[in-house]
Formats: C-alpha cells, structure tokens, sequence
C-alpha cells in the first residue's frame, strides 16, 4: 500500500491486489453488477482485464460470458472491451457503445432496455435473476468501511447491498472535497411495506453521505488513478439554438399565463448535444433562481451554477466534457453545496418526478403525426442506444417536451413520420414536440388536431407537402376517424421519408 491509499479500513487494505487477480473472483456465467453512468465512475482496470480472461478462454474453446449490468452507459474500457471480447451473454438496462450496440443489432448479445427507475427495484424483486458480483469504483474506503461515491451513483447502493462478492476499485483522481456530495437513502422497502419518500425539494437530504458496505463480502480492492472518460460536446449550432429559443419562448409563455412560477420548475434534461444546447440558452434567458432534479449534470446545467441562475442540481452522476470533468473535480468541495448525487431509484423515481412537478426535456429518432416517439430504434428493429429515464420523466412530469432537427442525414430523413416505427413513449405521454422549425403544444388535443400542429409546427419544409397529403388522404379513406391512418401504406411512406423522396 502506497503513503497516499485512500483504503483506510484495516480489513480492507488487506485485501488490495492487482486487477488481474482481482478479475479471478468473476466466473463465467455469472451476473455482475458494474459502476457507471453516463460515462462517470465506472470501473477502470477490472473490465480490461476480465476481457483478458475471456479472449484466453475462448482461445482455448472455452466459453466466458457473464451478465452486465449497470447504471446506464459507461465507456470503451468497459462496455467496448467487454463486448470486443466476446465476454457479454446480456446486457441492461443502457448503453451506448459502437461495438456492443453492433453485437446487440447482431444478434450476439441479449439486450434488455429498461427504464432506468426499474433495474434497481427488479432485482430486488428477484426479477432478472440473481446478482453474483459487484464491480464498484469509489473515491475512498474510509476507516469504518463505509465507502465514499464517486462522480456516479447509479445502481451501485444495489449492488453493494445484493452481490454476493464485492470487487471495489478505489479511484484516487476523485477529488476527496466530494465527499458530502451524495445522498444514499436507504429507506426504500418492498411492498407491502414501501413508505412514502421524504423528499419533497431537490435540494432535500434523506440519506447517507456514504455507501454501507458489508466487509466480509469484499474479496478484492484495487486502487486507481484514471480519469473518467467523457465525451466533448459541440457547440450550439444554429439547429439547437433554434430548438432552445422555442422552449425558452414557451416556457416564458406559460409563465405570463400563471402556469408556471418565474423560477419555473425543477428541471430534467437528457443526453446529448441538443439538450446541453437548451441549457447554454437558459443561461442567457429571463429566468432566475432555477432548480433541477435530473439523471446527469452537463457542461450546460454546471454553467447555470456556475453563473448564479441555478440555485441547485440533484442527479445521480455527471455526464461532463473532458475539460468540464476537471473542473468539476478540482471544484468539487465548493460545488457540494449546490449538487446532489443520488441512487437512480430516486433520482428517476415517478414518485418524486410527479410531486416535485419535473419540466422534462429529452430528445428522439423521430415522432409521428399523432405524437407518438421513438427515441430508441432505427428502421423499427435495430437498436440505438435504449429508453433510458426518458420514460420515467415523460410519464410523470408536469411537463414533458421532446425535442429534435427536423431532419437527419443531412435532411435525407425526415425526424417527423406518418408511422413511428417503434413506440417508446406514446402521444399520452407527449406534450410538447420541439424542432428547429417550431413548437407543437399539443395539451388537450385531439389526434387529429395534434397531426396538423405537429406537421405545420415541427415538419421540415421539404418534407411538410407528403405528411399533409398523407394526412389529407387517411383523413378521408381510413375506415377509422379518430386516429386515421393507412396502414397499407404507412410504413411505405416510411421508406420514402428514409431514402429522402417526396
């Protein structure tokens, strides 16, 4: 053990090896529970070298593949090189990664897209089978056992509660000031027991600083000093300005109506370029003393704290560029005071979402004319990345907005279509669609009356005279008049809006 180990628990520091050895205590077949969310605070070593021991087996014609899962997506050095490996029977509840994604669309690995609220409470309940392992990186073993998170929390109070064998990965490059960051409740029951959650502000603290950890089931410890690593984000272009500055008129609109307070509601913002877009503008729009209540802080919503127009920011991990990622770290002890990481079981819990009157802002592949989203699937069968929290949020928020381009493959495909050709969040749980081309509220419309909003509002111009005439012609020829449709002829609309033909 070196002078500056972070393993302060006796017992514990016993127990320090290399990966390699670590990598021994996980056996083919097994189920295995791994840190990450959105690429923060996964394991860094323990995956590379489990894939070691997976090409070594099947080299030998041996078969070595364990169940994995996580928090949500992680990053090449575990997701990419478990999946070069060979090495993953099954994987949920999200990921993002080119090769698994391409082994899953191949067939090779099982997929099971989940909401991110379920995967904790399932496995409680027994449903997907029995935990065997967790893999957890933390930022320090303190002297009593208990375990400082690091920049993600996710699953990991599940896994280190269910597991039978525990490999903990001590990550010293996490700054120690975030320790006091977390809340880890520990209240959460089973039925018929469950109780109501005491949360009732983002900024509420119900839990532990730390992660209880029992030390007889840790077999393995092995300290770190790696960087997470995450994706930059491009700059707002004039398509995602476009798309915030329609939100940030609307949500501006509902506040002059009396729907919404001055500091508007707390917050939710998914993944991705186009939603750290929508935050860079709020930095700039009327609105102050803002809150949110989200799954990953971005580079946008730590420019809000940063600059005073959010007072507070409750998730469960970070998802930061590269540079944002540093700062956050060297500025984690100030920043405490302000963010909160919790369990994803109550970071995406519809209990909270729903009684704190979430605004919830995610992106999709494409939205038909009645509202109905894909935010998962392309061509309807193959897999992008998975629903995420998105439906959490979508289902239970006092405002839930989609946004996206009206066109992708530089406008070869229409975002907006006659026929989503897969259904992961349906017009029920729509409120608002958002392109670059406009805003559909479609609050308290009929089907009929959503489809002429969504194409006069959100349809790129190109494509806006084929969806008025498909509208036109299922208007009069389908046999059903309250959401009228071809069915004949959806889904060959769908390839003409694919292969860019009008």
């Amino acid at each position: 053990m070196s002078q500056s180990s972070r393993v302060l628990n006796p017992a514990l520091r016993s127990k320090i090896m290399s990966a390699d050895e670590a990598a021994q205590f996980i056996s083919p077949g097994a189920n295995v529970g791994m840190s990450g969310f959105t690429g923060a605070g996964y394991p860094k070593l323990i995956p590379g070298a489990l894939a070691n021991r997976m090409k070594a087996a099947h080299e030998k014609g041996e078969d070595f593949r364990v169940g994995l899962w996580t928090g949500a997506s992680t990053a090449p050095e575990l997701d990419g090189a478990l999946a070069e490996a060979d090495g993953v029977g099954l994987r949920l509840p999200y990921q993002s990664d080119p090769t698994c994604r391409k082994k899953i669309n191949s067939g090779l690995i099982d997929y099971v897209d989940m909401h991110l609220s379920h995967v904790g409470q399932y496995v409680w309940f027994g449903h997907l089978g029995h935990l065997d392992v967790a893999v957890v990186e933390v930022a320090a073993v303190r002297e009593d056992g208990q375990l400082v998170p690091s920049f993600s929390v996710g699953n990991n109070k599940t896994w280190l509660d269910l597991a039978d064998k525990i490999i903990l990965e001590v990550n010293s490059w996490a700054d120690l000031g975030v320790d006091g960051m977390h809340d880890i409740y520990y209240g959460t029951l089973l039925p018929p027991q469950r109780k109501p959650i005491p949360l009732v502000k983002p900024g509420d603290r119900i839990g532990d600083r730390y992660f209880r950890c029992d030390p007889s089931k840790v077999v393995a410890v092995v300290e770190t000093n790696h960087v997470d690593r995450n994706t930059p984000f491009a700059p707002p272009d004039a398509t995602s300005r476009a798309i915030a500055g329609h939100i940030l008129e609307f949500l501006s609109h509902e506040v002059k109506k009396g729907r919404l307070p001055e500091s508007l509601l707390p917050l939710q913002s998914g993944v991705g370029n186009t939603a750290n877009a929508v935050m860079a503008g709020l930095k700039d729009g009327p609105f102050e003393n803002l809150a949110a209540y989200t799954e990953v802080l971005q580079d946008g919503m730590l420019d809000l704290i940063e600059c005073g127009k959010m007072k507070f920011a409750s998730a469960t991990a970070v998802s930061l560029s590269p540079e944002a990622a540093i700062a956050f770290n060297k500025k984690a002890a100030a920043l405490k005071k302000q963010v909160i990481l919790r369990p994803q079981e109550i970071s995406n819990h519809p209990e909270l979402i729903r009684r704190l009157g979430i605004i919830a802002m995610n992106g999709l592949i494409e939205a038909d004319i009645y509202g109905n989203v894909n935010s998962t699937h392309i061509g309807g069968t193959s897999i992008m990345n998975g629903i995420g929290g998105s439906g959490d949020f979508a289902r239970n928020s006092f405002l839930s907005i989609f946004m996206t381009p009206s066109t992708a493959k530089n406008g070869a495909i229409s975002a907006i279509v006659p026929m989503v050709t897969h259904v992961d969040h349906t017009e029920h749980d729509v409120h608002v669609l958002v392109t670059e081309q406009g805003l559909a509220d479609l609050r308290g419309l009929s089907p009929k009356s959503r489809a002429k909003v969504i194409i006069e509002n959100c349809a790129h111009p190109t494509y806006k005279p084929a969806l008025n005439e498909y509208f036109r012609r299922a208007l009069d020829q389908s046999p059903g008049k309250h959401t009228p449709h071809l069915m004949d002829e959806a889904f060959s609309f769908l390839r003409t809006f694919k292969s860019g033909k009008n």
